[in-house]
């Protein structure tokens, strides 16, 4: 895992490659993609790092299509094994409403199908293990698939500029020694809404990598709910803050604020600054600094980051 991270900024031209003739035609209503775990992690982030487009995107996390999919939805259907059996379920129900689908994976059913049917696939390298581990590849592939198909410009020099500028070994200490801060607590992670994903994909990098529990929550969301759960605090949490620059000045508030009430309340928080020159900048090296965290945590409770051995387990009682 620690080559993975190290290695991680490389993904982005793969993706990129991966993608190339990968297209369909439009116009297009929607865009819906479709994946579970790590595999659905593009469609969640992609909001998130600044690329701007027209049409409404919805993230189905589930078995089948979602209502609003229809012939004029562009359906990506993401699957990093290509074996998932709830995204295969969306393809093949893309596949008998005659839907304009694209797969992307890594070989697999969904490989196997596509091809069949003589539709789009992209396939990506699976050197990377694990999905949660490949967000590189799967970005850059799927904003490739969206410049093909008309809906946002060109991503390869944007990819490219922030592929250089990530420095995966400057965020290893400082991921080192807020794991330290970590063991045998609950980790519980928050960022402002604009960067929700962002406390979503932390907290399962905590969940599959250090093999712990975790949560996650939005400002200003949060306030209005989840905090009263300080007035009878149950459970050893440290709570971390994700927080930019560019947050709502009101949100920047409440995190204050948020941060003293559960300090008074005997619980930690450290604050999780976003760092860099761009949207995508900040979010993937906030990703670092997760994959660096749950690492030594995983290693500090003597854990293999790696293999998600439960998940094998359920999946065959499944």
């Amino acid at each position: 895992m620690k080559q993975i991270i190290l290695d991680f900024p490389k993904q982005f031209a793969v993706g990129i490659k991966a993608a190339e003739n990968t297209k369909l035609a439009g116009p297009f209503a929607n865009i819906i993609i479709c994946g579970i775990g790590g595999s659905a992690l593009p469609g969640s982030l992609i909001p998130e790092i600044g690329v701007k487009f027209d049409l409404p995107l919805f993230v189905h996390r589930d078995y089948g299509l979602p209502k609003i999919a229809g012939p004029k939805s562009l359906i990506i259907c993401i699957s990093f094994s290509g074996n998932t059996e709830e995204t295969l379920s969306a393809y093949q129900e893309a596949l008998e409403k005659k839907y304009q689908v694209i797969a992307l994976c890594t070989g697999g059913k969904l490989k196997e199908l596509a091809e069949q049917n003589n539709l789009p696939v992209a396939i990506v390298p699976n050197d990377c293990v694990q999905p949660r581990f490949g967000t590189g590849y799967l970005v850059a592939a799927v904003l490739k698939i969206l410049s093909n198909c008309g809906i946002i410009n060109e991503p390869s020099m944007a990819l490219s500029a922030m592929a250089q500028a990530l420095q995966p070994q400057k965020y290893e200490e400082p991921g080192k020694a807020l794991a330290q801060k970590l063991i045998d607590k609950i980790p519980i992670i928050y960022a402002a809404n604009q960067y929700k994903s962002l406390a979503r994909i932390w907290k399962i990098k905590f969940n599959e990598n250090s093999k712990v529990m975790a949560f996650w929550n939005f400002f200003p969301e949060l306030n209005h709910n989840e905090m009263v759960g300080l007035t009878n605090l149950k459970g050893n949490f440290h709570f971390i803050i994700i927080r930019d620059g560019n947050d709502h000045g009101r949100t920047k508030k409440r995190m204050d604020l948020f941060a003293n009430l559960a300090k008074e309340k005997g619980a930690d928080v450290d604050f999780v600054e976003l760092a860099g020159q761009t949207k995508l900048e900040k979010v993937f090296n906030c990703l670092l600094l997760g994959d660096w965290t749950s690492y030594y945590l995983a290693l500090a409770y003597g854990q293999n980051p790696v293999p998600v051995e439960i998940v094998e387990k359920f999946k065959k009682q499944l």
